[in-house]
């Protein structure tokens, strides 16, 4: 094995552990919000169900609002282009008027191990798909 095949195993089985991580909040009751349809499907692809909620479809005061009510942990899981961030931003300022601190944690984890390859949510099914074809044979999540 070279190097960059060591550096990309060692990419996807983080890539893997945060995917991990985030289905085991969702199991647990947490509210994982994105931005659009498709992001809901690419999580659906790579195995995380539960309650995720679309932050672009009514005011983020008014989703924020919502958010609070649910009682829940609150992912943030919006793409990690300037969009994205954007969102992020005003959410996390807008619950942290509630008292509440969104994890942010999984999406900064997941944007530093892919941010030269995809910059969204939607396309992370199709980019673990591809690395576990190219590195390990295995055709699907």
């Amino acid at each position: 094995m070279n190097n960059r095949t060591i550096e990309d195993m060692d990419r996807l089985e983080k890539l893997e552990e945060a995917i991990l991580e985030l289905k085991t909040l969702a199991e647990s009751g947490a509210v994982i919000v994105v931005e659009g349809k498709k992001d809901v499907e690419s999580l659906k692809h790579i195995g995380i169900d539960g309650d995720i909620r679309l932050a672009t479809h009514q005011p983020l005061i008014g989703f924020t609002e919502s958010l609070t009510k649910s009682g829940a942990e609150i992912v943030i899981l919006t793409d990690w282009d300037r969009k994205g961030g954007i969102i992020a931003r005003k959410i996390i300022t807008y619950l942290l008027s509630y008292g509440i601190m969104p994890n942010t944690e999984i999406r900064s984890r997941i944007r530093g191990l892919v941010k030269k390859s995809i910059k969204d949510v939607e396309s992370l099914g199709n980019y673990i798909d591809k690395m576990r074809f190219e590195l390990l044979g295995i055709p699907r999540f």
